[in-house]
């Protein structure tokens, strides 16, 4: 199927999300999750001149002789560039390339995009594609479109109808069910200076994919938490966020700061939506986070349709940099080392939101590019109130086989307008996958109780 017909008809199919609860797919639609779709829901063939291949399956085969405190290797580290995209060729690709990576390329000459052979990483449990094929049928939107409810343990609308369905999918994309990561926020300036934002240790837990749980038990629960620490620079050290995220937005996040010099835990309500995150010293806002993160609730969200496009994928290569200590290596005035990127060809959905009527945000505008197989949003960019093109956002997504999964923890939001950028929670140690904690340890009681006096 063409390009232009793939948009004609998502357009098509996206329906009017006011005030009505939005059906689940029909038992034989669902069936196609066990033929023509991978069990995520994205086309299971390759495209037509197989630059993209089939999905197989996935890569799940953990390397001999690794164990988890070591970085994970890039399996395809002998693997050479197909070709670069340059500022001087951009033209040639130009319908494969976000308009963010356009932008990007025009400002910075000497910028350059390697494209590499295409690899369908993307994998998860079996009981995850047990439960995404059972949301097929009984997943739903609520709360005029901002809420899910009927979901549990996978992706909630595989066989994605709407916008708003579609940015359920990258909140309730697979990350693991528990972990434990520890990396710094870096910020470049537009004159060239790296600078720690923060180097933070983190545990963040997904309720939503216990496979203790069941949707009877998970009903409309918490399906993110995170308790961060601030360990540097030294002016920060102490300093600890929790967050609690449900499925039912009505309810509202939940986060709470603890700061050294009060030594007490306070309720944070404005960690969320265009707030300035202070782990990132304000470069980037809280719901830039993961390229999207919070609550829906502030956009009208437009499924555009699916496309071919460049993206970053299987940046194994940049993480074994990172965790060797390397991130001069890694951020460059202006953008990331090209030569420590890696951009494969795979098809997203194109997602826009636009700001509701009467809400408040300085990006009045958003796009989202979502991979197909795993729902991550793997490129982005936003505009401002005039309508110009403000930031761009790049996604650092790493293959876990282990786990296994693709899985994007640390991303980049480049401000086009000031030239600088931030390199949101790049890992200095590898990630741990580890035995999901009580609940009780991510409460404000627990975080009062353990933090430093």
């Amino acid at each position: 199927m063409s390009t232009s017909r793939m948009f004609i008809l998502a357009a098509v199919a996206a329906a009017s999300i006011t005030g009505q609860a939005i059906a689940a797919v029909s038992p034989d639609e669902a069936a196609k999750l066990k033929t023509t779709l991978t069990p995520l829901g994205a086309e299971r063939a390759g495209n037509a001149d197989g630059s993209i291949p089939a999905w197989t399956g996935g890569y799940t085969t953990v390397v001999p002789g690794w164990t988890p405190d070591k970085p994970r290797p890039d399996p395809f580290a002998d693997e050479k560039p197909l070709y670069s995209v340059t500022g001087e060729n951009a033209d040639k690709y130009g319908d494969k390339l976000s308009e963010g990576v356009k932008a990007v390329l025009k400002k910075y000459p000497d910028w350059r995009i390697d494209v590499y052979p295409t690899h369908r990483t993307a994998a998860a449990p079996q009981y995850v594609y047990d439960n995404t094929y059972a949301n097929a049928t009984r997943a739903e939107l609520v709360n005029d479109g901002i809420s899910t409810k009927g979901a549990y343990g996978g992706i909630p609308f595989p066989i994605v109808k709407t916008g708003a369905e579609a940015i359920w999918n990258h909140l309730l994309s697979w990350h693991a069910e528990s972990k434990h990561l520890f990396g710094d926020t870096l910020v470049m300036t537009s004159d060239g200076k790296l600078v720690l934002a923060s180097t933070s240790d983190s545990y963040m837990q997904y309720p939503y994919y216990d496979h203790h749980n069941s949707l009877e038990k998970f009903g409309d629960g918490d399906f993110w938490w995170l308790d961060q620490t601030n360990v540097a620079p030294p002016y920060k050290a102490g300093e600890r966020l929790l967050v609690r995220d449900p499925v039912d937005i009505a309810k509202g996040r939940k986060a709470w700061q603890y700061l050294v010099g009060q030594r007490r835990v306070r309720l944070a309500p404005t960690v969320a939506f265009d707030t300035p995150n202070f782990i990132t010293s304000g470069v980037a806002n809280f719901d830039e986070t993961f390229m999207f993160n919070g609550s829906p609730e502030r956009y009208t969200w437009k499924l555009v349709g699916k496309k071919e496009m460049i993206v970053p994928y299987n940046q194994n290569r940049l993480g074994v940099e990172a965790q060797s200590g390397h991130e001069d290596q890694i951020a460059k005035p202006h953008f990331l080392n090209p030569d420590l990127t890696r951009w494969e060809l795979h098809r997203v959905w194109v997602v826009e939101g636009e700001l509701r009527p009467g809400a408040r945000h300085t990006e009045p505008k958003r796009r989202f590019y979502l991979d197909e197989d795993t729902w991550f949003a793997m490129l982005a960019e936003s505009y401002d109130a005039q309508g110009h093109l403000w930031k761009y956002y790049q996604a650092i997504p790493f293959l876990y086989p282990d786990l296994p999964g693709v899985v994007s923890e640390s991303g980049v939001v480049f401000n086009l307008l000031d030239g600088n950028y931030v390199v949101d929670f790049l890992q200095v140690k590898p990630t741990r996958f580890i035995p999901n904690m009580p609940a009780s340890a991510f409460t404000p009681e627990a975080i009062a109780a353990s933090s430093v006096k």
